[in-house]
């Protein structure tokens, strides 16, 4: 293990930073907002009870709105735009107080004003109208205005009789701003009322839980420090996984997130190459063009494969600062079929976390505008016996797979095993800088950390 502080820049459109100046510090000293992008790096739970101070809330009791033409409603909170929705007075309107606002068909409930800072938790009362079928309803977020959306955990179901309460564990801060969207496109009306929404406040230091303050792909720990003035460690928190985005080398430091049967469906491969329009324009970006004729693949950190739920979530795994220049026997060979190994094992029901990066020296090459390349590509994988578990199940018994793999056509074949790339983590540490597995125990990180896993 090397002993690092842990600090973190958050990027995800809305993007904060905060530092962690010790290995166990357990205070966030610093919170930074910034630019534009599009929201995400978001999960969710149901019902779970949340104690930071609520910072903006709406009942719909100020506002006045009789039909479902759009309009902007000057509301308690400020003003919302209702499109295909109205605010419902009636016997047949489930409320809390006397009004409550009321969607129908793919209508939308959405902000028009941008709260700087950031989001914790956003909770929201909803029913079926009167007698009303069932309807599907989610939460969406924008971090650059309204420009962008990205959803916001799971899609919710309404029934009719009294308002059920959804909480969205949101974990970004900066600029940002909700809608609540009806999902199901039908004519049967949803009620939303007393929506609350926390300020974020950011996580613990290394060894603490900071990790799972930031985000669920992060729930083991954040592997190595940032700041809010380093362009070269800016932590990019997305829906699907967390990015260490380098914008020296144009790649990122390390690609985090979790894995297991939840995020395997049926999407196909989107094949969306693109820069990254959730980082602020201050930062340079790799371009299509240094990759092209190059001789090196658009490698993946974070598999598309790994993302096939959704198309939203595919696709976002298709921005480049997701990718590092590789090296096309590395990326379509024994890379590329761990990566499927790691599906396998997920299929199974088990837990994986999984960190995936460069590894660079004063020798590595570049392209185009600056796109450096790495001598080799590392990943280390945590593999954990239900979804769900933490920090707090990782033990001297938890298998670990690390692997560090020559990133030159010369160096490995396409055929070649994966297993022969096996060495431990303390060897990536060594090599990264980075300290994985931070809010694990440290006792068993010494064990887990120092074995090659021999499966």
């Amino acid at each position: 293990m090397t002993p690092n502080s842990h600090s973190c820049h958050l990027w995800g459109s809305g993007r904060v930073s905060w530092w962690v100046p010790s290995p166990i510090a357990a205070l966030i000293v610093a919170l930074l907002a910034v630019a534009s992008g599009c929201a995400e790096g978001m999960s969710a739970d149901d019902e779970t009870t949340e104690t930071t101070t609520v910072s903006t809330s709406e009942n719909f009791e100020a506002g006045t709105k009789t039909i479902y033409t759009a309009a902007a409603v000057t509301l308690g909170s400020g003003t919302w735009n209702l499109t295909d929705a109205l605010i419902g007075t009636t016997s047949s309107d489930v409320k809390a107080g006397v009004k409550s606002g009321r969607i129908r068909n793919s209508g939308h409930l959405t902000m028009g004003f941008d709260r700087s800072t950031g989001a914790g938790t956003v909770t929201i009362h909803h029913a079926s109208f009167g007698s009303d079928a069932s309807g599907t309803w989610g939460l969406f977020a924008s971090q650059n205005r309204g420009t962008s959306w990205a959803q916001v955990g799971t899609s919710r179901t309404t029934r009719s009789g009294a308002l059920a309460t959804a909480t969205f564990t949101v974990n970004l801060a900066g600029t940002i701003r909700f809608e609540i969207r009806k999902l199901d496109g039908g004519a049967n009306r949803i009620n939303i009322d007393d929506i609350a929404i926390t300020n974020f406040t950011g996580g613990g230091g290394g060894g603490g839980g900071s990790g799972s303050g930031v985000s669920v792909h992060t729930t083991l720990g954040i592997p190595s420090p940032a700041s809010a003035t380093d362009p070269n460690a800016f932590l990019s928190v997305k829906a699907d996984y967390v990015v260490s985005y380098n914008s020296g080398r144009k790649v990122p430091n390390w690609v985090s997130w979790e894995l297991n049967s939840s995020y395997l469906g049926s999407v196909a491969r989107q094949d969306d190459f693109r820069p990254d329009d959730t980082l602020p324009s201050t930062l340079p970006q790799a371009s299509l063009a240094d990759y092209m004729n190059s001789g090196f693949d658009r490698g993946h950190m974070c598999p598309s494969a790994d993302r096939t739920l959704t198309t939203t979530a595919n696709s976002q795994t298709f921005y480049l600062t997701n990718m590092v220049p590789q090296a096309g026997n590395n990326n379509r060979g024994p890379w590329a079929v761990l990566e499927d190994e790691c599906r396998a094992i997920a299929q199974t029901g088990k837990e994986l976390f999984i960190i995936a990066g460069p590894v660079f020296s004063s020798k590595s090459g570049m392209l185009g505008s600056g796109l450096s390349v790495p001598d080799k590509t590392f990943k280390v994988i945590v593999v954990l016996d239900a979804v769900g578990q933490g920090p707090a199940n990782v033990t001297a018994s938890t298998r670990v797979i690390a692997v560090m793999m020559p990133n030159a056509d010369s160096q490995i074949s396409v055929t070649a095993d994966w297993r022969n790339f096996r060495v431990s983590v303390d060897a990536i540490e060594a090599v990264t800088g980075d300290d994985f597995l931070s809010d694990v125990d440290p006792a068993v990180q010494a064990v887990v950390e120092a074995r090659v896993d021999s499966q």
